[in-house]
């Protein structure tokens, strides 16, 4: 039989890899009746071991376990169960490797993760407000954080598992000596077939209920697989008999139980790690979405901020050059304060000089006046006496208007009486 043969559709489901593709327990109580099934096949196979070294069941590929099954009359049943629990522990053992892997991958990324926050957080307002390259330069975990959650994710189906027997209700074994030479011969094995195991790890949601029951049907219809090319069981073993064939297989099978229960106890193990993990994720992703609403909102207070800042340059620059025009302004008025101050200097002078010519006009126009009083006082003086005088000239006028009067009546008369000479008889005008 072929490793890929138990591979087919209808036995393992085809899938993308997942954490627990290769868990063999995961159906509860039905799973436990297999493994204490399992278990005591173990025994047997443990039991077969002590003829390995047996040069009739040895063979050029390494396939002694196999050959001992056969040569203690092991079952075509027994010998396809075993083969199929060394297939799945071998998907196990390399699954629990990966797991391994990716548990210590995502506690040193959750690591990483932690000082990375650390940093951020001890880093002042303004540093956290850099650009998004700075921010992918100082954080290089920051895009790998939904992989380690989608990972977690897939761990966490890892979780629970039954219980199976330990190392102290483990069946006796009698070959304890040759344990160790045929465990390390049983993962020479394992290294041989992993070109064809690897075709498990893309497995999801195998039940071994099915696979074993899938045999058990093959086995009532006398139907068998094609055993010729494998690795376990090879032609040889159609020459042993029945009862060293199921030595040898229960004495495998022995050996890959107690493998299965190191593994499952390491399963449940990183198991409990990657909870706490996830724990410690899960925290770490609640102070990182509560860092990233502070960001958010000290990134919006900063663009406010920022806004704010723009428009008091605005004002400032609208400012300045109010302040420039003002300077300039005030430079005009103190250049011109100061031609006015020279010009009120100067005009004051001229206002001094002006009044002291008009106080000089002053005295003189008092002068002038006081001296135009006093002639004025003479001239009327002067001019009552020349009435006075006048006065006296029209009183002699009148009196000699009034002789001249009287001598013409006078000499009237006398023409009258002819006694005045013609001379005296002329006429005369008067004035």
């Amino acid at each position: 039989m072929r490793w890929t043969d138990w591979t087919s559709p209808g036995i393992i489901h085809q899938g993308p890899p997942q954490p627990s593709a290769g868990v063999l327990l995961h159906n509860g109580s039905e799973n436990l009746h297999l493994m204490q099934r399992f278990s005591l096949w173990s025994a047997l196979y443990k039991k077969c071991t002590k003829d390995v070294d047996n040069p009739e069941v040895q063979d050029n590929k390494g396939q002694a376990p196999t050959l001992a099954m056969a040569h203690h009359g092991w079952s075509e049943e027994d010998v396809a169960f075993c083969t199929l629990g060394k297939t799945q522990i071998i998907c196990i053992l390399r699954l629990n490797a990966e797991l391994e892997a990716k548990t210590e991958k995502l506690v040193r990324q959750a690591e990483e993760l932690m000082k990375g926050q650390q940093k951020i957080l001890s880093q002042p307002v303004s540093a956290q407000s850099k650009s998004p390259e700075d921010d992918r330069q100082r954080d290089p975990l920051s895009p790998n954080v939904s992989s380690l959650t989608h990972s977690l994710a897939k761990v966490e189906n890892k979780k629970k598992f039954p219980s199976v027997p330990t190392a102290q209700n483990r069946p006796y074994s009698a070959s304890k000596g040759k344990r160790s030479t045929s465990s390390s011969k049983i993962r020479n094995m394992e290294v041989q077939s992993a070109d064809g195991v690897a075709v498990l790890e893309d497995c999801i949601g195998f039940s071994l209920t099915k696979t074993i029951s899938k045999v058990e049907e093959k086995l009532k219809k006398g139907v068998l697989p094609d055993c010729q090319d494998d690795d376990i069981f090879p032609r040889a073993g159609n020459e042993m008999g029945a009862e060293a064939q199921i030595r040898l297989l229960k004495a495998k099978l022995r050996v890959t139980q107690e493998d299965l229960a190191n593994v499952v106890f390491e399963c449940r193990k990183k198991a409990d790690e990657n909870q706490n993990l996830e724990t410690r994720l899960k925290d770490t992703e609640e102070e990182n979405a509560r860092l990233q609403r502070t960001i958010s909102l000290q990134q919006s207070q900063t663009e406010k901020y920022k806004m704010l800042s723009q428009e008091a340059n605005k004002k400032n620059e609208g400012l300045q050059q109010e302040v420039t025009a003002l300077e300039k302004e005030l430079e005009n008025l103190k250049r011109a304060q100061k031609q006015a101050a020279a010009t009120q200097s100067a005009t004051e002078v001229r206002l001094n000089r002006a009044l002291e010519e008009v106080e000089k006009y002053k005295v003189e126009l008092n002068k002038l006046k006081q001296s135009n009083k006093d002639v004025a006082n003479q001239e009327l003086k002067t001019i009552e006496e020349l009435k006075t005088e006048n006065k006296k000239l029209q009183k002699q006028k009148g009196e000699l208007i009034t002789g001249f009067k009287k001598q013409l009546k006078l000499i009237d008369i006398l023409k009258r009486q002819k006694i005045l000479p013609v001379k005296y008889l002329r006429p005369t005008s008067w004035r």
